[in-house]
């Protein structure tokens, strides 16, 4: 599925219009109605590197949201070998990894973090709008800025203002709801994208070609949200748990959650707050719910896309919102976000999604 850059802002001035708005009256009539009980899991990272070469180092994330509706981080722990381990904190988003150092000689260089999170299914009630706080100035500025990855000029504004025109969309929640279904039209998700994606917005515009994962799907509405003026941020976490609602493609199907990586989005409406947004998921719904290959108009797609805009179910663990992110003490390297444990050695950063290179598993359970 190509477009080239006339038949893509087209469809936005055209599908955008015909599918946002009443889509957003039955958002509801989804499979997550209300905020659900809380749960509490416990993750155990177990990371090894099997060619360490000189002086290593490792990060690994941690849960570091706490938000009082849907998420609180309750602490990480750690055993290692390494010469020194410590909890490190990104300045600009407040994202926290643990930072592993081991001496040139360890043969086995290891370590295991454990973490532990409460959570719960959230949904937004759009009747409630004036409730929420305001956004504060700086967190505005962050949000609504463009990163490496997340341009906000150029293609990305021509197609964002191309959406919104051809929607009539004049509030910031129909602006929101027009952009959230733009991508669920003209988005896919690519079985073959590595890892999560990457999240290039504006490559995956110009060239046309908007297949890959969540970190590429829910980025490029991240985009175009803050190419309209409206404060949004990608989430990235991982599944914890199996989706209660039957969805066998929205849940981790087993203890074991390597693979299990999920970046999430929101978008902050004045008077609601923050608001869950997952295009990306409802193109997941699309190609691997069983039978896979559904149509937009099954009803399990249905269900998911009217509920994706304002709700989350709370099967997922929240590690933060951060981009471009400075690994500390490794003079200088970053890297777009921070999902999957990262390592350097002196042959330089280790290939996160390469078990030849950086061995990780990743186990999850429900406690309580």
């Amino acid at each position: 599925m190509r477009m080239n850059r006339r038949e893509l802002l087209m469809a936005g001035a055209t599908l955008a219009g015909a599918a946002a708005l009443p889509r957003l009256a039955a958002a509801r009539q989804g499979y997550i109605e209300r905020p659900s009980e809380w749960r509490q899991f416990e993750t155990v990272t177990r990371l090894d590197l099997l060619n360490p070469q000189g002086r290593s180092q490792a990060w690994v994330p941690v849960p570091s949201v706490n938000e009082p509706d849907w998420f609180k981080s309750a602490g990480s722990e750690w055993q290692t070998n390494a010469v020194s381990a410590k909890i490190e904190r990104d300045a600009r988003y407040g994202a926290e990894m643990i930072h592993f150092e081991w001496k040139a000689d360890e043969a086995a260089p290891f370590a295991q973090v454990t973490s532990r999170v409460a959570t719960r299914d959230r949904a937004t009630d759009f009747a409630a709008s004036g409730k929420a706080p305001p956004l504060s100035e700086a967190d505005r500025t962050v949000y609504t800025a463009g990163t490496d990855l997340i341009r906000i000029d150029g293609i990305v504004k021509e197609t964002s203002d191309k959406i919104i025109a051809g929607a009539n969309a004049r509030t910031d929640v129909e602006k929101a709801a027009a952009i959230y279904q733009w991508v669920v039209d003209n988005t896919f998700r690519n079985a073959k994208t590595r890892g999560c994606g990457v999240g290039d917005v504006a490559a995956m515009l110009k060239t046309g070609d908007l297949g890959g994962k969540c970190a590429d799907l829910n980025a490029i509405y991240v985009g175009l949200a803050r190419a309209a003026g409206l404060p949004a941020r990608d989430v990235y976490g991982i599944r914890v748990a199996p989706s209660k609602f039957g969805y066998k493609s929205l849940g981790a199907n087993s203890e074991t959650i390597t693979k299990a990586q999920h970046c999430r989005a929101e978008v902050y409406l004045d008077g609601l707050g923050w608001v869950p947004v997952d295009p990306a998921d409802v193109r997941k719904v699309v190609l691997e719910e069983p039978p896979s290959n559904l149509a937009m108009d099954d009803a399990k797609v249905v269900a998911a896309r009217n509920t994706l805009f304002g709700a989350w179910e709370g099967n997922w663990l929240a590690y933060n919102m951060a981009h471009d992110v400075e690994l500390p003490g490794s003079n200088g390297t970053r890297v777009g976000f921070l999902m999957y444990p990262q390592a350097l050695t002196t042959a330089g950063l280790a290939d996160c999604l390469d078990a030849d290179q950086f061995k990780y598993v990743i186990t999850s359970r429900q406690v309580t």
